[in-house]
């Protein structure tokens, strides 16, 4: 009986290691907590040295029947953009969707004469374009991405501009997504990934100067 009983009880420990080897994160997803928030610091725009990318802000994406999130980052975008412009800062745009053109980005952040316009490209704005060369080519030391989807063309294209020795400035109202936890997870990223987190500041408009 004493040897029944030790069977027993090795194959319900056995049964619980595994049930507890099965769980995957899907499972565990419910007990998941929120880390604290990143903290917002200040930021300056060298001119010369900056480049703005105004990415994804056009009539497929950026309305409030579409994105409501996006178009109300849209008055602050315009605002540092217009500012930055007048000072010399180099300005590049890109269009997200298939065959969108510079024509369809919003009127209120239409490019100015000669104004780089990306084609649709995908989420990381440096795959198949001559993104980094451009910086390169015109000294650009820092970048400060806004756009939306935020998961999307912020994060990726952001963290492969760190990950490439460039200093990124990340407002994060001037990012947005569907949903607050596309916009809170991308601050997150792009705040404690190794390798990118050093060369990111996650900041607010207000909170940038020249």
């Amino acid at each position: 009986m004493k040897a029944w009983h030790g069977l027993l009880a090795a194959a319900i420990c056995a049964l619980t290691v595994a049930s507890a080897q099965a769980q995957t994160v899907i499972e565990e997803w419910n007990t998941a907590t929120f880390p604290p928030p990143p903290a917002l610091k200040p930021a300056t725009i060298v001119p010369n040295e900056t480049a703005l990318l105004v990415m994804d802000f056009t009539k497929q994406t950026c309305t409030p029947e579409r994105r409501i999130r996006c178009a109300n980052s849209v008055p602050k975008v315009v605002k540092l953009v217009t500012e930055a412009r007048a000072k010399g800062a180099l300005i590049i745009y890109s269009v997200a969707v298939p065959n969108s053109v510079p024509a369809d980005i919003l009127p209120a952040l239409a490019p100015a004469a000669g104004e780089l316009v990306l084609p649709p490209l995908g989420p990381d704005k440096f795959i198949n374009s001559d993104l980094e060369k451009t910086l390169k080519d015109k000294g650009i030391k820092t970048v400060v991405a806004m756009g939306t989807q935020a998961q999307t063309s912020v994060l990726h294209t952001g963290a492969t501009a760190a990950l490439k020795g460039f200093k990124v400035i990340v407002p994060v109202d001037g990012m947005s997504g569907d949903n607050v936890f596309t916009e809170l997870y991308t601050a997150w990223h792009l705040s404690t990934a190794a390798r990118i987190s050093s060369n990111v500041t996650l900041t607010k408009f207000e909170m940038i100067g020249f």
